[in-house]
């Protein structure tokens, strides 16, 4: 988690880091698996609903729609190269949101939406 002021440069410093892993990867210079070409995904949470964030039922058609939040996380989830996926969460932190995203930050990994589904997320 990176923490601080508007514009004191926790955007500059994760996408330096992502840069720099992606670059060791794509020269080969190591065999650590640590580093692997990185795709960011950005959300900010507080400007949508938490039904747009994780997903909600229809009302009217009972059917399930998707949210921000897990749609991007199933993609991840389900990748089978070993490109890394950073969700960031820009934004300022909230307990409505990060509450629900408590599963995914403990060493389960796994975000449980409300129609039933969990996503496993890849170390």
């Amino acid at each position: 988690m990176l923490v601080g002021q508007t514009t004191s440069g926790k955007t500059t410093c994760y996408k330096i880091l992502a840069d720099a892993m992606s670059e060791i990867k794509k020269k080969g210079t190591s065999t650590d698996k640590r580093y692997q070409k990185v795709k960011i995904q950005v959300m900010n949470p507080k400007c949508i609903a938490m039904g747009e964030l994780y997903g909600e039922v229809n009302p009217f058609t009972y059917e399930w729609n998707d949210g921000l939040a897990s749609s991007i996380m199933r993609e991840a989830a389900y990748r089978d190269d070993d490109e890394k996926v950073w969700v960031v969460c820009d934004g300022p932190v909230d307990s409505l949101w990060i509450e629900n995203m408590n599963t995914v930050l403990d060493d389960n990994m796994m975000l449980c939406l409300a129609n039933g589904q969990r996503i496993k997320l890849r170390p």
